[in-house]
């Protein structure tokens, strides 16, 4: 057995009856860390320069407790279009049993139309690991400190010959 196997969970899915008329969503590489979402909408949506929507993927999901469905945008609707996930990542928590939305905004100068079944978002499933929280009056030193944005600086880095 690969560890690949042994690490794969099964994840159930529902979906809406407007959704059936699409394939369930596959990986489509060996490769691959995620799966396409679909836009199960039944008409086209057009998203105007700086609107944005919650797109239905007419998809629920009963993921394992230790799991979460990360939404993430897809790189080639980002760099071609300016379309993207607006909550990047958007997180399905393994409690939700909601349809799926995706919400995309169009960062881009151009409207965007959404068609039926258009692939609109992947979903990479992560583990999870909740922490517990304590309350202490210091931190340990470190050479950073409290120092925040940039505060490790903004020279260019030189390529090497």
């Amino acid at each position: 057995m690969t560890l690949r196997a042994e690490i794969k969970p099964c994840i159930r899915v529902i979906r809406t009856e407007s959704a059936k008329r699409f394939p369930l969503p596959a990986y489509a590489t060996e490769g691959a860390a995620g799966f396409d979402l679909i836009a199960d909408i039944l008409e086209e949506q057009t998203l105007s320069p700086g609107q944005y929507a919650v797109i239905s993927t007419g998809l629920s999901v009963e993921l394992p407790s230790h799991m979460e469905l990360q939404v993430r945008p897809r790189s080639g609707l980002a760099a071609k279009h300016g379309i993207t996930v607006l909550n990047s990542p958007g997180t399905i928590d393994a409690d939700y049993r909601g349809i799926i939305g995706v919400i995309l905004i169009n960062l881009g100068q151009e409207p965007y139309t959404i068609q039926p079944g258009a692939r609109i978002a992947q979903a990479v499933i992560a583990p999870v690991i909740q922490a517990d929280l304590e309350e202490v009056a210091d931190l340990s030193e470190t050479t950073r400190g409290k120092g925040g944005y940039g505060s490790t600086g903004v020279t260019s880095i030189e390529a090497k010959n």
